[in-house]
């Protein structure tokens, strides 16, 4: 008991500090009410009531023709990768800033990641350099959405044209935000997204596969399935090898509930990270999310970059932050600087920033109180 109240509350000169979490889900008596109902009910004929409502729930969110949920955005990746027929001795460009789901199911399918720089400024994949990465073995350029971020999916997918090269949208990180009137996921070949607990919208663990094309949405819905076809009429018939990668319904039965709740989620998010800006935007030497003109962004991780000339390090931010005990988490690391990776040093953007940034807490039901808190800190510096 005393190690875990010291874990979750900190004593500065006298007066005990809350701790104040980064990211935690927003659950209410309505997810509560729906998971309850599938653990109870949602079996035999049910066995997939709420997983098609979810499904359908954010094929109309996100503007698309089809969705298939999925136990993770790492599972829906890998299934629409192997669809579009990735595969040994092949290329699939993407950022250096990311995390390590976007590159692994690329190395799953035997094929070789291939990391380029990132812009400056939205700290999303360079579409210069993701051209000049281009090879006769390039067989798709993945854009992830950093942080809420969004890539320039118009010369991205004006790349892809000329090279008939599809992009695939990783929009894990993306939920509620918009590239000039489509939402972040729906505009390439396919789109995936994130579930996870500390995602704006959540199913605990879970992610989501969404695509226009008739012919792939078939291709994803069989591999998702043990390779069994929608038409196969024998039963226990698998027609290819395939995957194990679908959601349950429980799962699902809580993101039908988050999804009824969506715009309320995103708004939340959005309000957050205002309440940092406009306290910020006065101060010398930081940047944060970018929101160009024609774009929302859904602001699912506020981030603080420091100007070189602060001299502010990564570990500097996570030391005061601690003894404040407030969570903050560090930018991610360039994939390329991974021990399983060949280390890209001309990436000089995505191994700069990391050393001078930091993800601040932006969990649904903090206070202003909280908020005050995570600035005063900033200001610190």
């Amino acid at each position: 008991m005393g190690c875990a109240l010291h874990y979750c509350r900190a004593r500065h000169g006298g007066v005990v500090k809350h701790r104040i979490l980064y990211t935690k889900p927003s659950i209410t008596e309505r997810e509560v009410a729906y998971a309850t109902d599938a653990a109870a009910n949602g079996w035999g004929d049910r066995c997939y009531e709420y997983i098609d409502r979810f499904e359908t729930l954010f094929k109309v969110h996100l503007g698309v023709k089809h969705a298939i949920a999925t136990s993770s955005c790492t599972g829906a990746l890998h299934m629409g990768l192997a669809a579009l027929g990735v595969g040994p001795g092949d290329e699939v460009i993407l950022a250096d800033t990311n995390w390590i789901a976007s590159a692994a199911p690329i190395t799953y399918l035997g094929a070789k990641p291939v990391f380029v720089d990132v812009l400056p400024d939205t700290w999303c994949i360079d579409p210069a350099k993701a051209e000049a990465a281009i090879t006769p073995s390039t067989r798709a350029v993945i854009a992830v959405h950093l942080y809420g971020n969004l890539c320039d999916m118009d010369a991205l997918r004006d790349i892809g044209r000329r090279h008939g090269i599809p992009v695939i949208e990783d929009a894990a990180e993306a939920i509620g935000s918009v590239w000039h009137g489509r939402r972040a996921g729906s505009m390439g070949t396919f789109g995936t997204f994130s579930f996870h607990g500390t995602k704006t919208v959540t199913t605990g663990e879970g992610g989501m596969f969404v695509t226009q094309d008739d012919a792939l949405y078939e291709k994803v819905l069989t591999l998702s399935n043990h390779g069994r076809a929608r038409g196969q009429r024998k039963q226990f018939w698998p027609d290819m090898v395939g995957f194990k990668y679908k959601m349950s319904n429980v799962q699902a039965a809580i993101g039908c509930a988050q999804m009824e709740r969506i715009d309320d989620l995103i708004t939340r998010k959005r309000e957050i990270f205002c309440y940092y800006r406009d306290r910020l935007c006065g101060l010398q030497g930081i940047s944060m999310n970018p929101e160009p003109a024609g774009t929302q962004n859904g602001f699912w991780m506020p981030t603080i970059v420091f100007s070189p000339g602060t001299a502010i390090t990564r570990e500097k931010l996570q030391a005061t932050f601690a003894a404040e005990n407030i969570d903050a988490r560090v930018f991610f690391w360039p994939l390329s600087s991974l021990p399983m990776f060949e280390p890209v040093a001309s990436n000089c953007v995505a191994w700069d920033i990391p050393g001078r940034a930091i993800n601040l807490p932006s969990h649904h039901e903090m206070t202003t109180t909280e908020l005050a808190r995570v600035v005063a800190v900033i200001e610190t510096f």
